[in-house]
């Protein structure tokens, strides 16, 4: 039985751990908002509407595809692109090779980043096993000017993130949803873990400060880790909707 990610790949070890995809959904919920590309997600009304729900469904797509057998995680790339062609017709434009990138170069970024503040340094090894998943990610979508290599994707990346930022309006609406849907307290553990992961670039635009109350909270989750505990506080951080879901996402 061939699978898209093999079973010994630390691929599957970050996407396993629902707290590590929480916090890939924190980076990407950030740098969402600032990326030149946002208006695409405000084209249906979905993202305005349900910002949490819109982010974590694609989240959902990419840790579908990371466990699944290589055949259907074909299919399921597939029809992430047949959703984004149908969203084009509807609009009458094409998304840009660029946008698609960036929200591949996302999931790369945060997944390494997340799963490093969580959990230990990744080997320059174990970097390049997650790029060449979401490379394959890519390349089946037929994106152009993918990197082809991870010391080719690190200078790519250093560019988006200097070409293909910027604050707008959009940007201080999502920001306004996150902070409708989460409420105040959540609203805010959410900037803290932004400030803590996301570039310096993001958080530049951004404007979240330097210093982040994570730095005194991630010694107290890591022992609570150790007596298994550590999903009390990540039942504080999340809405009760997503609770039961996030849960899922678990591996064991």
């Amino acid at each position: 039985m061939k699978w898209f990610v093999d079973k010994n790949s630390i691929v599957r070890e970050i996407w396993g751990k629902a707290d590590t995809i929480f916090f890939i959904f924190a980076g990407a919920s950030a740098e969402f908002a600032v990326n030149k590309s946002v208006d695409w997600l405000y084209f249906t009304g979905k993202l305005p509407a349900d910002p949490l729900g819109r982010l974590f469904s694609t989240v959902t797509y990419a840790r579908q595809i990371v466990f699944s057998r290589h055949d259907d995680a074909l299919k399921a790339i597939d029809q992430i692109t047949a959703i984004h062609k149908e969203v084009e017709n509807k609009r009458g434009a094409q998304i840009p090779d660029w946008a698609y990138r960036d929200v591949l170069f996302m999931l790369i970024d945060y997944s390494i980043r997340s799963f490093e503040i969580l959990e230990r340094k990744l080997t320059l090894a174990e970097q390049g096993e997650v790029f060449d998943v979401f490379y394959q990610v890519g390349a089946r979508m037929a994106i152009s000017g993918l990197p082809t290599t991870y010391q080719d994707w690190l200078v790519m990346r250093n560019q988006q993130l200097a070409d293909n930022l910027v604050k707008s309006n959009f940007s201080i609406d999502l920001y306004k949803q996150y902070r409708k849907h989460l409420g105040i307290p959540r609203y805010m553990l959410l900037k803290e873990v932004q400030v803590r992961l996301i570039p310096e670039k993001v958080n530049e635009i951004l404007e979240l400060g330097n210093w982040s109350t994570l730095t005194i909270i991630l010694p107290v989750y890591k022992l609570m880790q150790v007596f298994r505990l550590h999903h009390i506080l990540r039942n504080l951080i999340l809405p009760q909707k997503y609770k039961r879901e996030i849960a899922t996402l678990d591996v064991v």
